[in-house]
């Protein structure tokens, strides 16, 4: 099943992450984050296992963290007296697990001897992936140092705002609506804007490079 799956790997993966970024957009917000995007996370977290199911050790230890995820998330339905416990075991696992996917990502698009769609799409999906990063970057502030970020609109979740926030700074767009105003909420503004800029200099530049050699060559 993995090695049928794993040449659609980073298809795969970058769908499940449109879907948990747009979701909403088709979905009642309170529905899509409180029962949709659970799922949306497990199937990500599934398809990020095949995308390393060649490296048996890295396979494992992503599995390992999806099933502490899992249970943890699991348990916080029944157990609210831990709940900043179980949140912050679950941001862990969950950081962890898109740092080494991410990390896998770039890897194997750096690689990459030949640029073909699956390679692009990886391109894409890592770069998607950071602002994963970002966000869990962000909540863990948050929820460590209480109202670190502060703009998000009412009826904006605190969940979709800090994902908003990330991407954006990722982008580099920076529209000012939501401000850093802690020491650690604005250390971290700054790392995901250079870890995007980074990303598009260093690793895009790599593969668009390979693609004009790729054509010359023809």
């Amino acid at each position: 099943m993995l090695k049928k799956l794993y040449p659609y790997r980073f298809e795969v993966f970058l769908f499940s992450q449109i879907a948990i970024l747009f979701g909403s957009l088709i979905i009642p917000s309170a529905l899509f984050e409180n029962m949709l995007s659970p799922i949306l996370f497990f199937i990500n977290l599934l398809t990020g296992i095949v995308l390393v199911s060649e490296k048996k050790k890295l396979m494992w230890t992503l599995l390992v963290l999806m099933i502490i995820s899992i249970l943890v998330f699991g348990t916080s339905l029944f157990e609210n007296k831990n709940d900043k416990l179980f949140n912050a075991i679950r941001m862990i696992s969950y950081f962890l697990f898109y740092s080494i996917v991410s990390l896998e990502i770039i890897k194997q698009v750096w690689l990459a001897k030949i640029v073909n769609k699956n390679v692009i799409f990886g391109l894409v999906s890592g770069y998607v992936s950071l602002g994963l990063l970002g966000f869990f970057v962000c909540l863990s502030i948050e929820m460590v140092f209480p109202n670190s970020f502060q703009g998000i609109i009412d009826g904006t979740s605190l969940t979709e705002g800090l994902m908003y926030y990330a991407y954006i700074t990722l982008l580099t767009i920076g529209y000012g609506d939501i401000l850093p105003v802690t020491a650690p909420a604005q250390k971290a503004a700054i790392l995901i804007g250079l870890v995007g800029q980074m990303y598009l200099v260093v690793i895009t530049a790599i593969v668009v490079g390979k693609y004009i050699n790729q054509s010359s060559q023809k």
